[in-house]
């Protein structure tokens, strides 16, 4: 993750994202730097349009928790539902005991 946290500090400070750049953002995080890792990263993002990617993340992330408040008054529709069922139930076992008693 540390190499991808590093891609997007170049991003934001407008510098180009290269394995010597990436490289001197790790190291002075005070982690060794994975040659292997980074050359990869490079590779993963050289037809990658970041700002894009972040807006498309954004709206993804965005979805569920526009959908959170709609499953949470769904749930109580139900629990209320549930609640006048059992109220219904009782009132009829109620009844029931006045016929025999």
């Amino acid at each position: 993750m540390e190499y991808i946290y590093a891609a997007m500090i170049l991003h934001s400070a407008e510098k180009d994202i290269n394995e010597e750049n990436v490289k001197s953002i790790i190291e002075a995080a005070g982690i060794d730097a994975d040659d292997a890792r980074i050359k990869a990263l490079i590779a993963a993002l050289e037809d990658v349009d970041i700002e894009e990617a972040i807006e498309t993340a954004a709206v993804a992330a965005a979805a569920p928790a526009a959908a959170a408040p709609v499953a949470a008054e769904a749930e109580e529709e139900e629990e209320e539902e549930e609640e006048e069922e059992e109220a219904s139930e009782e009132e009829a076992a109620a009844g029931l005991g006045a016929l025999f008693g």
